[in-house]
């Protein structure tokens, strides 16, 4: 009987061994031993963590910052995979290449975050840039990725960080395709959101079977879904991936190839500046295309999906065009066309002029008013002297307006709504506006500082 137990005991611990061993060879680590906090450190908020079962427990504390539970050890590539239970109302996220320093914002993290959250919006599973850029990767151009996430049960999350390449799922379903190269390593880290809402103290958030890659990774890659689109913000550069799909620089970066005066044969000689990677229209005390003008490309474009990086400065105004025919109007001003506006609402009078809020930021100007068509929150804008993006959609007669990944607005150039608005409009007096079939891409020059860059364009 004695020897019958003791080969028992001695096939479990081989078995042990065995499977031990064979994680091991797999390349998997475990983050979290299920039993202390030996390999972390509690940085920012004083939210409470504690494991029980194996588990690391968040639990929210009121009127305190953002707190983080982050490894010591700092991971550049790797594969992370972990279950999260998150009860509603809070939120979470899991913070990779992130970083904590005396010299930024008094040691505040920052960083890449993945999302965890149980709000109508569904974007658990999007990145965030925490304390620094804003949202990279909302999923409100993953309509599949933004239910994958289950209230009120584990969901289970891995995240891919090799390279450039940011990737996520939740339950096996891809939420995230990013191309992002600001932080290459840094510690990872489970969030516990601040809360200023009494009705949350006390909710908890858990985090179980915490486990990494490093090594050996581009055979653990798993496949990319065709319904997440790459997001890039690479800096006047293509991806692979976009040249395939055939996405071409509209500037490349240094030179006025490809562009010139709305109103000239030649890039304008003054108001327009070319440095660092970023084409910058100059100040010129707010007037309409009366130092360097408007620039146009030298191709038009019919059916086309527009990209272009922009920057306001404090009470700026500019646009970005489209469908522009130069010959429309010959005398001062801007050129004609649709337009994208460029402005910084809280300062610039024209955000209260116009019909309905017509003439902020990403509406069609003076036509329609952009609003976050994804869900209740305002527009998804990042602020002045920060760079926003400005996404153009043409297909046929459709059309979208695209602020920051989000959609605010959507129409029909060729309907009779139009065809209403630009009769209502400072327009109406313009035979053709915005139906002709094809036209020119223009950047506007309105006697303010504003900066572009990574313009890009592809033809449908």
């Amino acid at each position: 009987m004695a020897n019958r137990k003791l080969t028992k005991i001695v096939l479990v611990a081989m078995l042990h061994f065995a499977f031990f061993n064979a994680f091991a060879q797999d390349g998997w680590e475990t983050l979290f031993n299920g039993k202390d906090f030996s390999n972390f450190e509690q940085l920012n908020g004083n939210a409470k963590y504690k494991i029980e079962n194996g588990e690391m427990i968040g639990t929210s504390r009121l009127n305190t910052p953002n707190s983080f539970m982050a490894t010591k050890k700092a991971y550049g590539d790797f594969v992370l995979e972990f279950d999260v239970f998150v009860e509603n109302g809070l939120n979470s996220g899991v913070q990779f290449r992130s970083l904590s320093l005396p010299e930024y914002m008094d040691g505040r993290v920052h960083g890449y975050q993945c999302e965890i959250e149980t709000s109508d919006r569904k974007w658990a599973g999007g990145i965030y840039d925490e304390a620094r850029r804003g949202w990279l990767y909302p999923l409100s151009r993953n309509v599949k990725g933004q239910n994958a996430f289950k209230p009120g049960e584990w969901n289970h999350y891995r995240i891919e960080a090799i390279g450039n390449n940011i990737r996520t799922w939740i339950n096996g379903i891809q939420c995230a395709n990013l191309v992002d190269d600001v932080t290459a390593s840094g510690f990872i880290a489970f969030q516990v959101h601040s809360i200023h809402d009494a009705s949350l103290e006390g909710k908890i958030v858990k985090w179980k079977n915490i486990r990494i890659k490093t090594s050996d990774l581009e055979e653990e890659r798993d496949n990319v879904a065709l319904y997440a689109p790459e997001i890039s913000y690479l800096q006047n550069e293509l991806t692979p991936n976009e040249v395939r799909k055939g996405w071409r620089l509209l500037w490349d970066g240094k030179t006025s190839e490809g562009w010139r005066g709305a109103k000239l044969n030649s890039f304008p000689e003054k108001g327009w500046v070319m440095e660092d990677g970023t084409l910058s229209v100059l100040s010129s005390g707010g007037a309409e295309s009366r130092n360097g003008g408007d620039i146009v490309t030298t191709a038009a474009f019919s059916n086309f999906e527009l990209s272009v990086d922009f920057k306001l400065t404090k009470g700026a105004n500019s646009g970005i065009k489209y469908f522009v025919d130069p010959e429309l109007n010959k005398g001062e001003g801007s050129a004609i066309g649709l337009e994208f506006q460029v402005l910084d609402d809280k300062e610039h009078p024209d955000a209260k002029m116009g019909k309905n809020g017509n003439r902020t930021v990403g509406s069609l100007y003076d036509l329609i008013r952009a609003e976050n068509l994804e869900n209740s929150r305002g527009k998804n804008f990042n602020g002045v002297d920060k760079w926003n993006n400005a996404r153009i959609v043409v297909k046929d007669g459709h059309v979208e307006h695209w602020l920051n990944n989000v959609k605010v607005v959507e129409f029909d150039r060729f309907s009779q709504m139009f065809k209403a608005l630009v009769e209502k409009s400072k327009y109406e007096k313009w035979e053709n506006f915005g139906v002709i079939p094809e036209g020119l891409i223009l950047l506007q020059d309105h006697g303010d500082n504003v900066s572009f860059r990574s313009i890009k364009v592809r033809e449908f």
